[in-house]
């Protein structure tokens, strides 16, 4: 009973916090749509210096170039294509395992989206990003004092203002969560 008290309380303390709007942050705003959402299809990521879209396995891209790509095809809601670039990433990445928790929560696959934030947090405390996203999927589940203990993890992990901790807030606040 002191747990749902306690979680009632940080709750009512949202609803009278001032909205932050992505607030800090790679992660700000949306990707801008690139030729790999404008041009390419199944997949394929557009290659600038071959001028044409092609499978991400079969160019040199960097792993941050292959993970905007990721970004951006999620955002579209291309979230196999975004899966099958990142299965040819490194799987120990925590970023790379926030994105499959990230795909999986949109497709509905609450539990192994929650799976692939632990392991992201695992590979590094830090990751606001994954808490963030883990805390949303809460938010969607109903389990708000899961997302709450998220929030409060990455405020004490000095990510309060970035858009990681807005997001939460706003989507404890209101139910709704972010896409990107």
């Amino acid at each position: 009973m002191r747990l749902v008290l306690v979680s009632a309380i940080a709750i009512q303390a949202f609803v009278f916090a001032p909205a932050l709007h992505a607030a800090g942050g790679g992660d700000s705003s949306p990707p801008k749509p690139t030729n790999t959402t404008k041009k390419c299809l199944f997949g394929r990521v557009y290659d600038k210096n071959a001028g044409r879209c092609v499978k991400p396995n079969k160019t040199n891209f960097t792993e941050d170039q292959l993970y905007e790509a990721v970004r951006e095809l999620a955002y579209d809601g291309q979230l196999e294509h975004a899966q099958d670039i990142l299965r040819i990433m490194d799987q120990n990445d925590d970023r790379v395992l926030t994105y499959w928790g990230f795909t999986y929560r949109k497709m509905g696959e609450l539990e192994l989206a929650n799976a692939f934030y632990t392991n992201a947090i695992e590979a590094n405390p830090d990751n606001i990003l994954a808490r963030s996203y883990m805390g949303q999927g809460y938010v969607t589940e109903g389990k708000t004092d899961l997302a709450v203990e998220q929030w409060r993890e990455i405020k004490a992990r000095g990510g309060e203002g970035t858009w990681a901790e807005a997001s939460l807030r706003e989507a404890i606040r209101t139910g709704l969560t972010y896409s990107y």
